[in-house]
């Protein structure tokens, strides 16, 4: 064979290795990666845009599309352990003229972490008042949308600032009394009787630990990939790094599971 045909094939396999390569690599040892890199994509495609805000010095990290117009701009808060892109999936079913405002709840993602904050839900409520100030969203009344912890804030928020509020939507949000609590809120008031904060079981930190929160807050049966059990995944280095700096106790509870997310819809009366 021609050495020039031959040096071809060694460069055009070359090329289309080292990204086979990279992506494998990538898939097995650095998932976090690839899980970053697909949100900044959905994103795009999207059209949400991030950016940061400061209060004082606290940051706010949130994503947002559109601007603000004649019709209601709309906040969402997610829930506990979650961010800002748990929403993409929402935020592809509405028309793209609505101001959608996505943020990081305290604690969250890119938002400020810090163990002397305060993580109860009128902490957070407050935080997310200084935040919607230093977007300036409360010029106009806007919709408010929470689930889990986020439906709670949410609520709590609805009723402290209730002129910055058109309407509000909860979705399964927590704090509400229920006559037959679940395994997985008995579990977290024996927690709570104890003050044993170490083992929440939102707060996995093993792959034995993050199946038990699968079995708790999924119906849908499934295992837990092997990036997650491999002491380099999601719960190695990077978790233990990343959560370490928010254990204070948590005074917030987590919403309560059901087969049908119950949404609860009120409109403030005029």
């Amino acid at each position: 064979m021609d050495l020039d045909v031959l040096n071809m094939f060694v460069i055009a396999g070359g090329t289309l290795a080292i990204p086979i390569l990279a992506f494998v690599a990538s898939f097995l040892l650095w998932p976090s990666a690839l899980i970053r890199i697909y949100y900044w994509y959905w994103r795009r495609a999207l059209g949400m845009q991030v950016r940061y805000v400061n209060y004082e010095d606290y940051q706010f990290c949130y994503s947002y599309r559109g601007r603000p117009g004649y019709r209601p701009s709309i906040l969402m808060l997610h829930g506990f352990s979650a961010h800002k892109d748990m929403w993409l999936s929402i935020v592809k079913f509405l028309p793209k003229n609505l101001h959608l405002v996505c943020v990081d709840m305290p604690g969250h993602e890119g938002t400020t972490r810090s163990a002397l904050d305060d993580y109860s839900i009128m902490g957070q409520a407050k935080r997310i008042h200084q935040f919607v100030e230093c977007i300036k969203l409360n010029k106009r009344p806007f919709h408010l949308v929470g689930t889990s912890m986020g439906g709670n804030v949410a609520g709590v928020y609805a009723a402290q600032y209730p002129e910055d509020i058109c309407s509000l939507t909860l979705i399964c949000p927590a704090g509400l009394p229920s006559t037959n609590d679940s395994k997985f809120i008995k579990q977290l008031r024996e927690l709570q009787e104890s003050e044993c904060i170490d083992r929440i079981p939102l707060i996995p930190s093993t792959p034995e630990e993050m199946a038990d929160m699968l079995k708790l807050c999924s119906y849908v049966r499934f295992k837990v990939p092997q990036q997650v059990r491999s002491k380099k995944g999601i719960l190695g280095w990077e978790w233990e790094k990343k959560n370490s700096k928010i254990m204070p106790k948590p005074i917030f509870l987590p919403a309560s599971h059901r087969r049908k997310n119950a949404i609860l819809h009120h409109k403030r009366p005029k």
